[in-house]
């Protein structure tokens, strides 16, 4: 059995080579756990016991082990303990800004918030105070109880603003980078986190200048190890390549004047990082004298360069301090490296963000990949859209591909390469011989790299195209391709389709899985999916036409078993519109082509069209739960829809246009004077209360009269909420109060919408009531 196995939007990326080769290539290879005898003492008797062994899982931590001990030699110095033992684990720094008030002219500490540790029974802050015109802390909680006058969250510097504590003058965004950009940012220690070796938890004090002195110390010491360094490496050890300023996903493109990959690093960070880097190649040296055979050498000392980045993703100036886990955030804890303006510094040595932590990771990975029993050929160095694999190769492809213009990973990848081009580059040549990772290939809709949205669709999509069409190839005649696909935008989705059909493929399944961490912090603002879709399909002849109308009532009959399915698993919003058109393509991507009695042919759009408005029918007769679907305007069937689809997300413009569209409604009609407003290229639905009042008043459509209610009932304007109920006619009306119900289902919990529904809702019967005798009176 062939099977080809595609890694997920890094066409090209040599890093996540390096990584399929550690997880896949390696463990097979080297790391078949073994049984051996060994000689234990037990009861004063020695014994012989059987015990399994996992060679390569034994080097990497052998030589994991020869690594920390001999940088822990080096450079523990720059960590010095206290005079009590207690250990220095973390350090809290803050960039600092000159207050731009002449008068002034004092340094701005830049911080978000002032928490250490917030939790319920133990909160500790930094609390600013102004001394001799200079900006000075403390620390309150710790040693006593917490200020009832302080608020923590209340930093100096958000959304790139930052307000000076001595004067109270603001610095705006716009020349908060310019200072950057100019050199005139500097950074404070401000405090230390420490352990006790014989005490649980964590402890706080002020930077001291011993603190500072050490600080410079690895400053003086950084200059003199990266000059030797770089005259036995022939490469500064410090990455010196360029970051892309144009790329808006890294720190780079944001304006701060970031423009060299190692300036993520503070001097002591990155004197800890050449030497860790400066040990992997060491214990390569070493193991080839003491007689390893080279490429298993290559294969330890490979997972051990991955400890190194596993490392540098904490030891950088862009992570923060978790003030209610109390440990070092990494640098990258999405797809993005964002800016950070305190940040926290890890001691590589000893702490959440050491080299042990690193190494135990890799070797847990280690231990599970070694477990399985299939052979592996090899790990081939590629791209997607030229397959070095004869026709009719593989039995089975499994690929999870780009998401369209989700994810610029070959810009976040440099973050990686550059350290391991350093620790293991050489023995990579291959993979490591361009200055950062190869782009002009990647398979994503970058607008910044093609110049425009429309050149960077175009490349994406043609290229996606030319993939498929390989891998139709290199696949036997009926073998089966596996696509995995968690894009949100129906575009996306549309082009995926679209070049599966065209390359030929028939789709003959389509399941979500529920794969995607809901608290990631993608999903938080966007209506990511909590989903991956899978689409199985083959490599089989088409049925060469299929009638238009056939073909619709055969989708409808298809899609309404598979909604059903699908509702009673729990599958809900974006998810299940995505899964829906997924279902409907086992139907119409059977054909070659779909045409109509007239002789036209009839393109995938407009059966996606049909398909969406299949969905939507069914989805808002499910959300109200009973026949008033019907009975609904337009307008508050969308905004339901939006609810329970989008929540309170914004979304692009074409998506919310096709919601609309199916929802029997012209957006471009409708945004900006009601409940739905355009902002640049996406849409959003405003909730009751971000709505004018003013411009309720006088509406008849439902969602506004319940918006107009809800902010009455906020209000506490009973009087006027009981006569809009009365004059609306909605009052006396089930239909109303279903509506109302149904989006409050939709909402999470936390939502303050929801809260006002609710509220407003737990009063229903006695408005109900009230209204119904007043207008029995009148008669």
């Amino acid at each position: 059995l062939r099977l080809g196995l595609e890694t997920y939007a890094n066409d090209y990326n040599p890093v996540a080579v390096l990584i399929l080769k550690c997880t896949l290539e390696y463990p097979q290879r080297y790391g078949k756990p073994e049984q051996i005898e060994v000689e234990e003492e037990h009861l004063g008797q020695k014994i012989k016991v059987k015990k399994v062994k996992n060679p390569l899982l034994e080097d990497v931590k052998k030589w994991g082990t020869f690594v920390l001990e001999t940088a822990r030699e080096e450079i523990s110095r720059f960590y010095p303990q206290d005079p009590d033992g207690a250990v220095p684990v973390g350090y809290i720094w803050a960039r600092t800004l000159p207050c731009q008030n002449p008068a002034c002219g004092a340094e701005i500490p830049l911080m978000r918030q002032f928490w250490l540790a917030k939790k319920d029974k133990r909160k500790i802050a930094l609390r600013p105070y102004v001394k001799d015109g200079r900006v000075e802390f403390e620390i309150v909680g710790q040693d006593g109880a917490f200020p009832e006058d302080f608020e923590p969250e209340k930093g100096t510097v958000a959304r790139a603003v930052a307000v000076c504590p001595v004067c109270g003058s603001v610095v705006k965004d716009d020349r908060v980078r310019k200072l950057f950009q100019e050199g005139k940012a500097g950074q404070r220690m401000v405090a230390v986190v420490l352990h006790y070796p014989d005490r649980q938890g964590k402890f706080y004090r002020l930077a001291e200048e011993r603190d500072i002195e050490a600080y410079r110390q690895a400053e003086e010491y950084l200059k003199v190890k990266r000059e030797k360094l770089m005259q036995e490496w022939g490469i500064d050890p410090v990455p010196d390549e360029d970051m892309n300023t144009e790329d808006p996903t890294t720190v780079a493109g944001r304006g701060y004047g970031i423009a060299k990959w190692g300036d993520l690093f503070n001097a002591r960070q990155k004197l800890a990082l050449i030497t860790f880097t400066e040990r992997v190649r060491l214990a390569y040296k070493r193991m080839i004298e003491d007689g390893y055979e080279e490429d298993y050498a290559k294969a330890v000392v490979s997972y051990l360069a991955l400890a190194v980045d596993k490392v540098v993703i904490y030891q950088t100036s862009l992570g923060y301090w978790h003030n209610t886990r109390e440990i070092i955030n990494p640098g990258m804890g999405r797809q993005a490296l964002a800016m950070a303006w305190d940040y926290a510094e890890g001691n590589p040595i000893e702490g959440n963000a050491d080299w042990n932590s690193a190494l135990d990771w890799t070797l847990r990975v280690i231990e599970h990949c070694s477990q399985t029993s299939n052979s592996l050929t090899a790990i081939t160095y590629a791209s997607a859209t030229s397959l070095p694999y004869p026709d009719n190769f593989f039995d089975a492809v499994f690929t999870d591909p780009p998401y369209y213009d989700n994810v610029n990973y070959a810009e976040l990848s440099d973050f990686f390469y550059v350290w391991l081009k350093r620790s293991v580059g050489y023995l990579y040549p291959e993979l490591f011989s361009t200055p950062l990772t190869p782009k002009s290939k990647e398979l994503v809709a970058n607008p910044v790299r093609h110049g425009s949205q429309d050149r960077a669709r175009a490349f994406f999509e043609e290229n996606l195209k030319q993939a498929f069409r390989e891998i139709h190839r290199v696949l036997k005649p009926n073998g089966i391709l596996v696509v995995v696909y968690a894009h949100k935008s129906t575009s996306g989705w549309e082009t995926l389709i679209n070049s599966l059909l065209e390359a030929g493929f028939v789709i003959t399944a389509s399941w979500p899985i529920d794969t995607e961490m809901k608290s990631r912090l993608i999903a938080k603002d966007s209506a990511a999916l909590a989903s991956s879709i899978y689409f199985v399909a083959r490599k089989i002849e088409k049925i060469e036409v299929g009638w238009f109308n056939e073909v619709r009532e055969e989708i409808k009959e298809h899609i309404y078993q598979k909604l059903e399915r699908l509702w009673k698993e729990g599958l809900s919003g974006a998810d299940f519109f995505i899964a829906g058109i997924g279902s409907a393509i086992e139907v119409f991507g059977k054909y070659q082509k779909v045409m109509d009695y007239q002789g036209n042919i009839i393109k995938s759009d407009k059966l996606l069209e049909y398909v969406r408005e299949l969905i939507v029918d069914y989805a808002v007769r499910q959300i109200l739960h009973n026949g008033i679907a019907g009975t609904i305007s337009p307008l508050t069937r969308f905004y339901i829809l939006w609810r329970w689809a989008y929540g309170e997300a914004r979304i692009p413009f074409d998506d919310a246009r096709k919601l609309a569209q199916s929802a029997g409604i012209d957006i471009t009609k409708e945004w900006n004077k009601g409940f739905i407003k355009r902002d640049k290229e996406f849409i959003k639905v405003l909730g009751p209360e971000e709505r004018n009042i003013e411009d309720l008043e006088d509406s008849k459509e439902l969602i506004d009269v319940l918006h107009y209610v809800l902010i009455l009932w906020r209000k506490d304007s009973r009087e006027k909420l009981m006569q809009v109920l009365a004059n609306s006619g909605y009052g006396t009306n089930d239909v109303f109060y279903k509506v109302a119900q149904a989006i409050s289902e939709t909402l999470p919990i936390e939502s303050s919408e929801k809260r006002l529904l609710d509220g407003f809702l737990s009063g229903k019967e006695r408005i109900m009531q009230e209204l119904r005798r007043k207008q029995s009176s009148l008669f």
